[in-house]
């Protein structure tokens, strides 16, 4: 829904509410199923029905608990029969600085007595979230703290001992330093955002007095935002890939008209620096794993002539797709989503000239559009519409461009094969399939919540849930990691079995886009097989739960050779195979022997 998606007018999403509400739940999407606890220092009603929304937006249904007012201490720390009963799959914890209770009070505080003030006042929360930890093992988001509006002391006070803005920049300080050292804990800057927003405009000494609201209501849109943004991201709710126009859009000018000598890019110009500065912030998406395609009106050759610029900070090979050429633009992004083997909800449109963004968001209205009237403008859009919300980042992800090129040699090599058997042979492929190991677990838990095409079941799971699913013996659990000879294509498929008495129900099984029609799936299964047989296990329970987007394995058990036992109206079914009598099915995938790091 365009009006939840950034930027947007926050006091008309407060005004119309229960109506975006209302047509967000009657909208037909299916979405995951998530209990979320806030537990609020401060009055929380108008968060939850924001992050309600929000949620809503990106594939997720949550359901709330809501602490009292002011016990988010209480609750997290000796807890409360209701939250225990809740089981929340992520909490958070919506504490501002008016929860900060120890900051220095006196002139004359020392800066001994004032680092004693510190540790106090972290180790209160360190408490909560020990205590949700210890009683959940789940994902925390946690507000980290903006500055006050008023100084008693002007600048002295972001450096003062006594000083507020010293305290606070300080305990945001120790916040990110824990964040880097404990898994599932997540920080929702307002920081930044009361920052961006401003300060005066954050504030609102009277909603606190009358209502207990630590910010004005009209931001209130704006955190909750922020807050779904990572919970998202960590359901794997992200986009993959930005698509880019080129002329006006990654240079200044119109290539086929200027030639390659006539675009502005490069440091000789104000408006070259520009687009410079824009190339090189969509150089760091790349990096962190986000795919770059072109969709340009162009000649191919002039395309590629000005991403060969001497100048230009971008070039042809960082790119997943190029499509220069005179079709329509959403025909274009439908080819490359279809090339690549993703959704068309993957990508994130970037140009110059709104009437193309209009004709995407009528035709594929998946996509994310963003409209640049300016470089600036464009960079702040992609900065806080949080479509590539980072919540971890793996050897995979940092990987993730050079293993679609990959693809892209995959693909051209199987043209030279009438025989699509002897294409998957000319590939010299190799799978390790091990059981969890833990230098991959962060790679499992990205893996389980980011595919939903080749996912059976669609259950998600957090780090913590793939770790004691790792160490039960009632589980059987696999990972796949696949190579040939163009390259190594990291963890690509997961199962996870339960084993109960003479029976192994599959709770998840899953599959990279990037590896199918490799017959990595007939691997999976073979082996999954003889680690039932090892068990002595007689029967296999495959589950396929439907959802809008996983049609395409809805057949999946049946080629296996599983038997139906029960198919529901809604298209749900459950299989089952014999162990015995089974032969392997795989006839092109190697066994890798080797080790990786």
């Amino acid at each position: 829904m365009k009006e939840l998606v950034f930027p947007f007018d926050s006091r008309a999403i407060l005004r119309n509410k229960r109506e975006l509400k209302k047509a967000l739940l009657n909208d037909g999407t299916a979405r995951i199923k998530k209990n979320i606890a806030v537990l609020g220092g401060s009055t929380a009603d108008h968060v939850v029905s924001m992050l309600r929304l929000f949620l809503l937006n990106n594939g997720i249904e949550p359901h709330f608990y809501k602490s009292e007012y002011n016990k988010f201490y209480e609750d997290a720390v000796f807890g409360s029969p209701e939250l225990e009963a809740f089981k929340p799959d992520i909490v958070f914890i919506h504490t501002t600085s008016r929860n900060l209770s120890l900051m220095p009070e006196r002139v004359n505080t020392t800066a001994e007595e004032a680092e004693r003030l510190l540790d106090e006042q972290f180790a209160v929360f360190s408490q909560v979230w020990e205590g949700i930890d210890q009683r959940f093992g789940c994902p925390i988001v946690q507000n980290n703290f903006e500055l006050p509006l008023f100084r008693r002391t002007g600048n002295f006070d972001c450096y003062s001992p006594s000083g507020q803005a010293a305290f606070i920049n300080r305990m945001n300080v120790r916040l990110a330093d824990y964040a880097r050292t404990h898994s599932n804990f997540y920080i929702n800057d307002i920081n930044y955002l009361s920052a961006a927003i401003g300060l005066e405009k954050w504030h609102d000494a009277e909603a606190w007095y009358l209502y207990k609201y630590a910010m004005s209501t009209s931001v209130i849109p704006d955190l909750a935002y922020s807050a779904a943004c990572i919970i998202k991201s960590i359901y794997g709710r992200n986009h993959k890939v930005i698509d880019l126009d080129l002329d006006n859009t990654l240079w200044g000018g119109v290539v086929g008209d200027d030639g390659v000598d006539g675009i502005e890019i490069g440091q000789e110009t104000p408006v070259g620096q520009s687009y410079s500065e824009f190339q090189s912030f969509i150089r760091g998406y790349k990096d962190y794993g986000v795919l770059l395609a072109v969709c340009s009106k162009n000649d191919e050759e002039n395309a590629l002539a000005g991403l060969r610029h001497p100048c230009s900070v971008l070039g042809p090979d960082d790119f997943v797709s190029i499509k220069a050429n005179w079709e329509s633009k959403d025909s274009n992004i439908q080819a490359s989503a279809d090339e690549l083997g993703l959704l068309a909800d993957s990508f994130v449109f970037i140009d110059d000239n709104p009437a193309e963004c209009a004709i995407i968001e009528a035709q594929l209205p998946q996509v994310q559009t963003v409209c640049l009237t300016s470089v600036g403008d464009a960079m702040y859009a992609l900065s806080r519409g949080g479509f590539f919300e980072v919540t971890s980042v793996s050897e995979d992800d940092l990987k993730r461009s050079r293993m679609y090129a990959e693809n892209a040699q995959r693909a051209a090599q199987q043209k030279k094969f009438s025989s699509y058997s002897d294409y998957l042979e000319s590939l010299q492929m190799y799978a390790k399939i091990t059981d969890f190991e833990p230098v991959y677990r962060q790679r499992i838990t990205q893996l389980t919540n980011k595919s939903n095409q080749f996912n059976l079941t669609t259950k998600r799971f957090t780090e913590s849930e793939i770790e004691e699913v790792s160490g039960s013996p009632d589980h059987i659990r696999l990972c796949g990691r696949l190579t040939d000879k163009f390259g190594d294509n990291g963890i690509v498929s997961i199962v996870i079995a339960r084993c109960e008495g003479g029976d192994a129900h599959i709770e998840l099984w899953l599959m990279s886009c990037r590896v199918l029609k490799r017959d990595m799936e007939l691997a999976m299964l073979d082996e999954l097989v003889a680690k039932c047989r090892e068990r002595g296990i007689s029967r296999i329970f495959g589950y396929y739960y439907k959802t809008p987007k996983n049609s395409m394995v809805a057949g999946l058990y049946e080629s296996f050779g599983f038997e139906p036992v029960e198919k529901s109206e809604n298209g749900d079914s459950v299989w089952v195979l014999p162990t015995e009598g089974y032969t392997n099915k795989n006839k092109v995938i190697q066994k890798d022997k080797r080790s990786y790091s």
